[in-house]
């Protein structure tokens, strides 16, 4: 399982890293990616990273969220600025396996919430 965590309460405008960990032996190859959810909503894709490094990043957070990895750490990492009250969720990591289909069962999760 993945464990996210870095969560927290933040200003609208501010700025958060979320981590995420692994203690697979596989994590080099593998892509990742982030989804969250809010209240009342289905999760939704985040941001994706390859083993060779591409991302895709979802509309609604593209030019604000970056999605990064270190693979020596079995960590990827979300660095989300300019923070905005929708950002406020749940945000969840997994290994994916094709387009945003997850692998695993979802792990540990971590609350953003973006409130003044």
């Amino acid at each position: 399982q993945l464990q996210a965590s870095g969560g927290g309460l933040v200003q609208p405008g501010g700025s958060l890293r979320l981590s995420c960990a692994t203690s697979g032996s596989a994590f080099n190859i593998m892509t990742l990616g982030w989804f969250r959810q809010s209240p009342g909503n289905q999760r939704e894709p985040v941001a994706r990273i390859t083993s060779s490094g591409s991302t895709n990043i979802a509309d609604s957070v593209k030019g604000r969220f970056t999605i990064s990895r270190d693979n020596a750490k079995n960590t990827v990492y979300l660095q989300m600025n300019s923070l905005k009250p929708e950002d406020t969720a749940v945000y969840y990591c997994n290994a994916l396996f094709s387009g945003w289909n997850y692998r695993y069962p979802w792990g540990q999760e971590t609350q953003v919430t973006v409130s003044s």
